[in-house]
Formats: structure tokens, C-alpha cells, sequence
């Protein structure tokens, strides 16, 4: 695709941009509300599994924070979008401060901006600390930031409820509108990536002294790559919190950095396409095999156990990994592969 004419490249992602809209608009009225409810699920995964993947495989920084991330885009989605009534009532443990009781915007568009914004704005604060260390320290350091979130949040009541956390969220994410910002966010990352400033970021992947001897300025090269990603992991907090329609500090521990962490391995890091089969594998899977868990399911002489399906599905990816070590597409995308079969 990288190759492609400016006129070929804006037709075939026309092209994609149609089928993908016209799926999104068919797929309700063929699949159950159950399904279109899975689906919807992935592709906000998906959002947050690219914009991770464009830190951590993309320019090589072994973060560990999107918990936090998301969890700020959550929690300022929720608060824009809540009245100031609903707020008064629901805050039990202490009153809310009173700007976060008036502060209302019904607008979801600008809610979701606005929270991917200060997202960014707290990883640009974050960044003169982080990126004095790298590697293990790296992931150590942005780890902390994850658990001081969820502890500020538990620990004032006044602003996020404490551990009752919100609800009666509005709405707004339906299933297309959550396929339209995964297909904005899709091609936003795939021309950073494949951009001036996505040669830098992996060039700082692949040897940051060298990429730092080259002229590269690797701190704002980090930087920006860190702030993007956290711009697009708070849009994608604010479609969770909106979809779900109530959060709590507990929704935002270590295991959804985990779960995204093992995605964007499972599909190859630095692999936008990889980030996207990986999320289909881990999140559409796990849905896949569910029945495993009920006990009436019966498949010749094999029956459903609870937990059956955690056991299958970590044999599925022991073997996946034993057998693709790089992950399922490496660091290359989908499209390369069908270049080199081609070209042989």
C-alpha cells in the first residue's frame, strides 16, 4: 500500500471505506444483538490495540500504561456527559466539586475529543519523567502510573465517586458509531505509521543512539508517538465507558494493559493489521468458545466445564506462539504477505 500513487492510494481506501460502512450498516440486521454487541467490543479493542501498538511495537517503548489512559478518557467522557442532576444525585459517598457537578456537554463528538485531549495533555506531563529511563525501567515507571490513576480515583470521592464509580451514562455509542471511529482511528494511525514521523519512530525502535546520531530528536519523536497513543486510548475509554454505560476504578487495572499486551504480541509488534487479527483472535475468540463453559454443551464425548474455555483458548495461543515467535505477522502487514506470494 505504501507503494501506491497518491490517486490509487485515496481510491482503494474509498473503497475499503464503503464496504466497511455498508457492513456496518447490514451487519444488524443480519446478526443478533448479542453478536453486533461483540463486534462492537472488538472494534473498540481494536482502537486501543493499534494506538498501543504505535508505543510499544511501532517505536520500540516497553510501556505499560493504557489502563490509565483509557480509564482518564472514560471518566472524562462520563463526567462531560452526565447533568448536573444526575451527578447531585449519584454521588453518595461525598458531594461532587462543583465543577465537576456543572461541567456538562451533551455533545458526544466533542465529549470524545475532548477526553482523548487530556489523555494526550497527561502523557505530555508524563513524558519528561518516562522517557529519562528506558527498556525494563521504562515499563516499571509506566506501570506506576497505571496503579496512581486507579488509586486517585478510589481515593476521591468528590470527583470520580470513589469505588461506586458512575452510571446511567448516556448512550451515544451505538454499534456504527463505534465501527466509524474504529475505522477513523484505522486509517489516522496507518498514515502516521507510514509517514515521515513513523520513519523516525522506528528508527528509534530499531537503534535509538544510531537514530539519535542520524539528527532524529528521539525525545519528541517519543513524545509525540506517546501522546498519540494516549489521545486515541482516552477516545477509546470514552466508547467504553459509553457502551457499557456505568465504570468503575476496578474496570481499569493491570489486566487491560495484559489484555492488550498479549494482542499486539499475538498479531506482531509493530503490525497495525497484526494488532487487528490479534484483537479478533483474543476478543471475538474468547466469545467463540463460551459455550465450553456450559455445562449442557456437548460435543460428541466432550462436555462443556466452566472455565473449560480459558484451558482451550491458552493452548490456542501456547501453540500460536510456539510455532510464530514474532507473532502471527511479525513486524510486516497483511499486505506484504500477499506482495511476496505474488512476486514468487
Amino acid at each position: 500500500m505504501k507503494n501506491l500513487t497518491p490517486a490509487k492510494y485515496f481510491t482503494l481506501i474509498g473503497i475499503v471505506t464503503l464496504i466497511f460502512i455498508g457492513f456496518l450498516y447490514v451487519s444488524p440486521k443480519i446478526f443478533s444483538d448479542y453478536t453486533t454487541t461483540v463486534l462492537g467490543n472488538v472494534y473498540i479493542f481494536i482502537i486501543l490495540a493499534i494506538s498501543y501498538n504505535l508505543i510499544n511495537g511501532v517505536t520500540g517503548q516497553f510501556s505499560l500504561e493504557p489502563n490509565g489512559f483509557v480509564a482518564i478518557g472514560a471518566y472524562v467522557t462520563a463526567l462531560l456527559m452526565l447533568s448536573p442532576d444526575i451527578k447531585a444525585d449519584m454521588y453518595m459517598i461525598a458531594d461532587p466539586l462543583p465543577i465537576i457537578r456543572d461541567i456538562y456537554l451533551p455533545n458526544p463528538f466533542l465529549a470524545l475529543i475532548i477526553s482523548g485531549i487530556v489523555s494526550a495533555l497527561v502523557a505530555l506531563t508524563l513524558a519528561f519523567p518516562v522517557f529519562r529511563v528506558r527498556g525494563d525501567y521504562l515499563a516499571i515507571v509506566t506501570l506506576g502510573f497505571g496503579f496512581i490513576i486507579r488509586i486517585f480515583l478510589i481515593n476521591n470521592p468528590s470527583i470520580s465517586n470513589g469505588s461506586m464509580g458512575l452510571d446511567s451514562i448516556p448512550g451515544f455509542a451505538s454499534y456504527f458509531w463505534i465501527g466509524v471511529v474504529c475505522l477513523i482511528t484505522v486509517i489516522l494511525v496507518y498514515n502516521i505509521v507510514y509517514s515521515k514521523h513513523g520513519r523516525a519512530m522506528k528508527a528509534v525502535r530499531d537503534d535509538e543512539d544510531a537514530a539519535l546520531a542520524m539528527g532524529i530528536n528521539t525525545f519528541k519523536t517519543k513524545t509525540i508517538a506517546f501522546m498519540t497513543s494516549a489521545f486515541f486510548e482516552g477516545v477509546g475509554g470514552g466508547l467504553l465507558a459509553s457502551s457499557i454505560g456505568s465504570i468503575s476504578p476496578d474496570q481499569f487495572t493491570f489486566m487491560l494493559t495484559f489484555q492488550l499486551l498479549i494482542i499486539i504480541v499475538l498479531g506482531g509488534l509493530g503490525s497495525m493489521s497484526g494488532a487487528i487479527i490479534g484483537t479478533l483472535l483474543l476478543i471475538g475468540g474468547m466469545e467463540v468458545l463460551r459455550p465450553l463453559d456450559d455445562a449442557n454443551w456437548q460435543l460428541g464425548p466432550v462436555h462443556g466445564i466452566p472455565g473449560l474455555r480459558m484451558v482451550v483458548f491458552s493452548l490456542i495461543l501456547l501453540l500460536i506462539m510456539l510455532f510464530a515467535r514474532r507473532g502471527i505477522l511479525g513486524d510486516k502487514e497483511i499486505w506484504d504477505y500477499i506482495k511476496i506470494r505474488r512476486n514468487k
